[in-house]
């Protein structure tokens, strides 16, 4: 009995690597033919904040102003630019 769970479960976790794989592979091409078409880039404004550390263990925390950030309007980043969606959602750059 353990033996065809653990057929299953083998079988499942296979089918979702290939599932991952294709996901990534096809956001890939609609990447590429977004970009070859001008429309594969955003911008999304980042606000930057500098943290100091201080005597004591305490840290300074210093805005640093807002810069717009390229991104890719893919599922998964692209190309070394995050994806549209995710810089959206976390719009705080830490240096």
């Amino acid at each position: 009995m353990i033996r065809i769970w653990l057929g299953w479960l083998a079988r499942g976790v296979v089918a979702l690597i290939v599932a991952a794989a294709v996901l990534y592979i096809g956001d890939a091409g609609v990447q590429q033919y977004r970009a070859s078409h001008g429309t594969g880039y955003g911008t999304v404004e980042v606000h930057q904040f500098l943290a100091t550390q201080l005597k004591g263990s305490k840290v300074e925390y210093d805005p640093l102003g807002t810069v717009e950030r390229r991104c890719s309007r893919s599922i998964f980043p692209q190309n070394g630019a995050p994806a549209c969606w995710w810089l959206a959602r976390n719009p705080t750059e830490w240096e």
